[in-house]
């Protein structure tokens, strides 16, 4: 999944949630600035960003390192 897709599934829940950016600016202690940007996929938002908003939206990140063949 790359960045503009998880914007996308984030805007989609905070919408489905009734939440305006800056009321989930409030909760998670993110900048709405940065939320448009992780919203609108043009940005490189850090894991603990995207912890943060997942968290206030009832989302989990699951991150899957896969073993390099040696």
């Amino acid at each position: 999944m790359d960045i503009a897709e998880i914007g996308s599934l984030f805007k989609k829940r905070r919408e489905f949630l009734s939440l305006k950016q800056e009321d989930l600016a409030e909760m998670s202690g993110i900048t709405t600035r940065t939320i448009n940007i992780v919203e609108t996929g043009v940005g490189n938002p850090s894991l603990k960003t995207l912890e943060k908003l997942a968290l206030v939206l009832g989302l989990e990140i699951l991150v899957q390192i896969k073993k390099a063949n040696e």
